[in-house]
């Protein structure tokens, strides 16, 4: 039999963000994207894969009609700083003409996530009728290039963090809230 793995929490240095205050402000998130976009065609776009499970909750407390999709990118691999070389590997499976989009990204901190991989600009260039951004975390100390947040739930400093989707090497997405990697665990110490 083989030596079992400690369990994933062993490998959080801290609890930044607990699953209440996740839930809490996801659900004012909701609510308040759900008042912007009464009477309009909405389609959320979450980038996967750390986005699934905070697109999850959030399209759970949008009480107007909506619809969801997914793209796929990649950008750091076991790395845990941004290649800065994006590619897609999942496009949108319909058509986003006139309607307004909302990316939904789990975190943002050098920016380059969403500008290299054009995802803001390739919806533009699709005729939505709006496209706007909500994350789930914002880190501005990082950032190296200017992308336009317009919803956040929480700004968050430079430290590497796991957790509700957010993963290292495709680990922790499991944990129902965010913490702190060890440094020691991704090379960081």
């Amino acid at each position: 039999m083989g030596q079992q793995k400690p369990p994933l929490t062993n490998d959080i240095a801290q609890v930044l963000l607990s699953e209440e205050q996740i839930q809490e402000r996801v659900k004012e998130l909701g609510e308040q994207i759900s008042r912007d976009y009464e009477g309009k065609e909405l389609v959320l776009v979450g980038i996967l894969k750390g986005a699934a499970i905070f697109l999850a909750d959030l399209v759970r407390h949008i009480t107007i009609p909506v619809d969801y999709d997914f793209v796929a990118i990649s950008s750091y691999g076991a790395d845990t700083r941004s290649s800065g070389v994006v590619r897609l590997l999942k496009d949108l499976d319909s058509s986003i003409e006139s309607k307004h989009v909302l990316v939904v990204e789990d975190i943002v901190d050098t920016g380059w996530t969403l500008r290299l991989s054009y995802i803001v600009e390739n919806l533009r260039s699709r005729k939505a009728a709006s496209v706007r951004v909500c994350t789930l975390l914002d880190k501005p100390s990082r950032r190296a290039v200017d992308v336009g947040i317009d919803y956040y739930g929480f700004i968050v400093e430079d430290k590497y963090v796991v957790g509700y989707g957010l993963d290292y090497d495709g680990h922790y997405r499991s944990l129902p809230f965010i913490g702190v990697l060890k440094p020691e665990v991704y090379g960081g110490g």
